[in-house]
């Protein structure tokens, strides 16, 4: 499989493993250093991010994937993803959002890693 679609594979993996609430599979799929830019302008690390995962504070249901957009320069590639998603967020009720992902990965040894994502809407 070529880079850019191992990559958009990774995308949707991501989404599914926050849909899942699936710590495991978002490990596997983030770099040690990954941070999360949420909207509000929030800076999470995977730790705290995962936390508000699994306590409820995230709570993702579906994701429509729009577009993904990948562009890889040796081992670094940076990733534009456009999903529809229904999801409840910190204490509202559930949601339609048209979110935009803008994501970091780095090569490391043969595999994909996310390093930084920042979320917006489109």
């Amino acid at each position: 499989m070529k880079d850019a679609e191992a990559i958009k594979e990774i995308y949707k993996r991501y989404w599914q493993c926050m849909i899942d609430k699936d710590d495991k599979g978002l490990r596997e799929l983030m770099s040690d250093d990954y941070y999360l830019m949420h909207m509000t302008g929030v800076r999470q690390s995977a730790d705290t991010f995962i936390r508000g995962l699994l306590d409820g504070t995230f709570n993702y249901y579906s994701a429509e994937h729009d577009e993904i957009q990948v562009k890889v320069n040796g081992c670094a590639a940076v990733m534009t993803g456009k999903s529809r998603v229904i999801a409840a967020v910190y204490g509202g009720g559930k949601k339609h959002w048209h979110l935009r992902g803008d994501f970091t990965l780095r090569k490391e040894g043969e595999q994909w890693k996310l390093t930084s994502s920042s979320a917006s809407t489109y």
